[in-house]
This record gives C-alpha cells, sequence and structure tokens, in this order.
C-alpha cells in the first residue's frame, strides 16, 4: 500500500511538472509570436513612410523627365500593390516589386542632371535613403524575430507543445530576389 502510494504520488508530481513545462513553453510560443507581430508593425511602419514619399519623389521626377512615363508608371503602380496588400506575405512581395521599381527610376534619375540638381528631389532623394536604412534594420530586426520563434517550435521538447497548441511555422521572412544580388553598374 504505501510503494503505491508513493508511485501515485511520483506520477504525479512527474504530471505535474510535465504539465508545468507544456504551459511555460506555450507561454514562452505565445510571447515570441507577440514579439513577431510586433516586429513586423515596425517594418510597416517604415514601408509605409517611403510609399508616401514615393508621391513626391515621383512627381519631381515626371516635371523633368516626361518622356520616362513608363518607368514613373511602374513605380506608381508598385507603390499602390503595396498599400493594397494585406497579409506580411503580400507586403513582401509588394515590398520587392518595388524596389524594383525605384531603382529603374534612380537610373533614369541619372540620365538627367536636371533632375538631380533639383532641391527637391535632393531632399526627397535624402528623404528616402534614411527611409531606406530604416527599413533594411526592420527587417533585419523582424527575420532574427521570425528565425528564433521558428527554431524554438523546431526544438524538443518545445515541438510537442507546439504541436499541441496549434503553433506553426512562419516563413514570411524578407529575402534578397536573385537580380538584387547583383552589383549596380556605374560608369563614368
Amino acid at each position: 500500500m504505501k510503494v503505491l502510494a508513493i508511485l501515485l504520488g511520483v506520477l504525479l508530481l512527474a504530471g505535474l511538472i510535465f504539465g508545468g513545462k507544456l504551459v511555460g513553453v506555450r507561454n514562452e510560443l505565445v510571447t515570441q509570436n507577440e514579439a513577431i507581430q510586433a516586429a513586423w508593425s515596425q517594418v510597416d511602419v517604415v514601408l509605409q513612410r517611403r510609399a508616401d514619399l514615393i508621391p513626391n519623389l515621383v512627381e519631381t521626377v515626371k516635371g523633368i523627365a516626361k518622356q520616362e512615363k513608363a518607368v514613373v508608371d511602374s513605380v506608381t503602380s508598385a507603390r499602390a500593390a503595396l498599400m493594397g496588400a494585406r497579409t506580411p506575405a503580400e507586403r513582401i512581395e509588394a515590398n520587392t516589386a518595388l524596389d524594383s521599381a525605384l531603382s529603374r527610376l534612380l537610373v533614369v534619375v541619372e540620365n538627367y542632371p536636371q533632375i538631380k540638381s533639383s532641391e527637391n528631389f535632393l531632399r526627397l532623394q535624402d528623404e528616402l535613403a534614411g527611409t531606406e536604412n530604416r527599413i533594411a534594420v526592420e527587417r533585419r530586426k523582424y527575420n532574427e524575430t521570425v528565425q528564433r520563434y521558428n527554431t524554438n517550435i523546431a526544438l524538443f521538447p518545445n515541438n510537442i507543445a507546439a504541436s499541441l497548441f496549434g503553433f506553426q511555422r512562419n516563413d514570411n521572412y524578407f529575402r534578397t530576389e536573385p537580380s538584387q544580388r547583383e552589383a549596380p553598374k556605374v560608369a563614368f
């Protein structure tokens, strides 16, 4: 009888320890998931800042380089796609298109010295450069947060708690497109 009580006590204690660990892991996963949402919000803020700067930049270029309508239109439609994107995956994809369109716009600017000498354009370009730096920082923080979360849900015994409580891997990373890995060509 005494052995049965001890065995029952040990099993109860093991169950409490396991349950406590399970609850602790769940709470940690919830915290990390919220950190992902917060990091995404920061990315979203700086993407919105850039999207707000683009119409002014486009108008400056449009006023001087009227024949570059296709490039200006591509920037405008890429910005509209970014503004219409709802999920992080859609916004990441739209942001990649906007990056590409902006790089084409900056190539056009190189061909028009009168744009580069415009005080308004220089101010906007400086603001855009600062915003791009903020975007890079926030993207890095977001990717680190997602990576920490994904690593945590893959580790044993966290993977058991993650599957029990419905936590899934988040693959919405910012990635560099192969075309963006090429160094720009500068000609003097």
